[in-house]
């Protein structure tokens, strides 16, 4: 497939990333902090701020930093994890 607008290379890119946080030093543990707060019930929340924070930070701290992008990103990927797996 021909993509447009390169969705193609940014999602591995975001694989990459996404994969990178794992073994950032705030994952050393068993559980990141992530983990804590969506087992606290927080996880939507979270999240959704968490996008909001990066979208108001983009372009403003380290000028049109490409990592706050990658932040939203991973966010809403967890907002659409969060989606499909609540309880209805």
């Amino acid at each position: 497939m021909n993509y447009k607008f390169n969705e193609d290379k940014i999602l591995n890119e975001m694989k990459a990333y996404v994969g990178n946080t794992y073994d950032q030093h705030y994952s050393n543990g068993k559980y990141q902090a992530t983990d804590m707060i969506l087992d606290a019930g927080h996880g939507e929340g979270f999240a959704m701020g968490n996008i909001m924070k990066y979208a108001m930070r983009y372009g403003k701290k380290d000028g049109k930093n490409k990592a706050d992008l990658q932040k939203i990103i991973h966010y809403a990927i967890i907002a659409l994890y969060l989606q499909d797996t609540q309880d209805d």
